[in-house]
């Protein structure tokens, strides 16, 4: 149980409570590992430092000041990355990464900061940052200095921060010659997947010779691995079939993979090689970008607060367009605090590890695990809950629609579809097939009957897709 929420407003003060407050607190921006760690006892504290409010200061992406590199604030959220004009052309494969974290509720609120702090080789985006060659800058009091991220990850679940440290931010140098690369994750299934192997590849060219390589393997140890006899044997080569084979059985001898309920050592090895080929493949055929989407799925119409407002105990929100007062909510989930303190027992708990998408509700905009959200998070916010989505006694239009398509089963998941999808259709009415089955790939439908919820979401027409409006449902295509 949280005794001690400390939400600071300048990174001055946070940096001032870190310090003073040495090991006995944690530091929380997006939650999405922290309540988890929290629940399961890892790491365990009573005391949160919460920077979740330093968007001014901790949440930009921005180019450097000579122009080389970009740089993402530590408050920069997985689908900034997905949304940051340019990135899709000079940092594709941690794109293609941040699009395989969880579910695109995880991906409102997880940062990449808090990704490398955790520090799992199973983490996506970490074999991505290790293939382009990032470097982490770390401040404290005293100011700042910069890693490269293969010396900030130390080992399994541990990094290079200092007492009293904060990441301020992630620094990527933007590419000097034609340089190509690849994020590929190997899951088993297709959302919602903890890695059994994944694997980032970034090479630079000078015409059809590579001239540099750098491949990063995720999953495979205690921490990310690069293969660099297998990076040597591709400098000057033209990707042709036998060097990609070559650097596929290389990078597959250097591994010693770990065994576990996932996979075991011997299938990891064979992937390994069989994932390099792949990624060296897809480099060589122009086809590295396949499949991602022009304009991911974000699941969020505004962006989140920048500013904080001072917290002093007592959560003061606007809950489906109502004032309210949560007393003593600061020890809790957001979900509980709804559930307990507001009396809106709509939004459920399936999971209480951001897996189910049962408690998803919208905070400022954005849909969110409210499970993973700490309380006070909420203070100052406009939050939506399933009992907020009709307008009165007019349902929402996707209401109407789960009546009419027989949508409804058991109900317990609903609630969380409906805030998915709904906050689906705000973002992009007339979506498609693979919008919606994004959209809800982080609602999990234990009665298995996603059919009809999947022709609720795309029955409801471009027109109709606003609070209060009514017209007939369209058939699914």
């Amino acid at each position: 149980m949280i005794e001690t929420y400390l939400r600071p407003t300048s990174l001055t003060e946070a940096l001032t409570l870190l310090a003073r407050e040495g090991d006995r607190a944690r530091v929380i921006a997006g939650g999405t590992d922290v309540m988890v760690e929290l629940q399961r006892g890892v790491k365990p504290t009573n005391r949160l430092i919460d920077v979740s409010g330093l968007g001014a200061e901790l949440g930009a992406i921005w180019e450097t000041e000579d122009g080389r590199s970009y740089a993402l604030g530590a408050l920069a959220t997985h689908n900034a990355v997905l949304a940051a004009p340019g990135f899709r052309h000079d940092m594709l494969p941690l794109v293609q990464a941040c699009l395989e974290v969880g579910a695109p509720q995880i991906r409102t609120r997880a940062t990449i900061a808090g990704n490398i702090v955790t520090a799992s080789p199973a983490n996506d985006t970490i074999p991505a940052l290790y293939a382009l060659g990032a470097e982490v800058e770390l401040v404290d009091l005293s100011g700042t200095r910069m890693l490269p991220i293969e010396e900030f990850c130390t080992g399994f679940r541990t990094t290079a921060l200092r007492p009293g440290e904060l990441i301020r931010s992630i620094r990527l140098p933007k590419p000097e010659s034609e340089r190509r690369g690849i994020f590929l994750k190997l899951g088993l299934r297709r959302a919602q997947a903890i890695s059994v192997l994944n694997v980032a590849v970034v090479l630079d060219f000078a015409g059809s010779r590579v001239t540099s390589a750098r491949i990063a393997l995720g999953c495979v140890a205690p921490t990310i691995v690069r293969a660099r006899e297998a990076e040597k044997a591709l400098v000057g080569s033209s990707l042709e079939r036998a060097a990609r084979e070559n650097a596929g059985r290389s990078a597959a001898e250097m591994v010693q993979p770990i065994d576990d309920v996932r996979g075991s050592a011997e299938y990891r090895r064979h992937m390994v090689a069989v994932l390099v080929e792949r990624a060296l493949e897809r480099i060589a055929d122009g086809t590295e970008a396949e499949g991602l989407p022009e304009m991911p799925i974000l699941l969020a119409t505004t962006a989140a607060r920048s500013e904080p407002k001072a917290f002093s105990g007592t959560i003061e929100a606007t809950i489906n367009g109502r004032p309210r007062r949560l007393e003593n909510a600061a020890h809790k989930s957001l979900l509980d605090a709804l559930r307990e303190n507001a009396g809106l027992t709509g939004a459920k708990e399936g999971c209480a590890e951001g897996e189910c998408g049962a408690c998803t509700v919208w905070l400022d905009g954005q849909a969110v695990m409210s499970c993973l959200v700490p309380a006070p998070q909420a203070h100052g916010a406009e939050i939506t809950t399933i009992e907020g989505l009709a307008n009165g006694s007019d349902l929402h239009p996707l209401q109407r629609a789960f009546v009419e398509r027989g949508a409804v089963q058991c109900g317990f998941c609903i609630p969380g579809m409906l805030m998915a999808g709904a906050k689906l259709l705000d973002e992009r009415p007339g979506c498609d097939l693979d919008d919606a089955q994004t959209a809800i790939s982080g609602n999990l439908c234990r009665c298995t009957g996603y059919r009809k919820i999947l022709d609720a979401i795309m029955g409801v027409p471009r027109r109709d897709s606003g609070v209060g409006a009514r017209s007939e449902l369209v058939p699914l295509k």
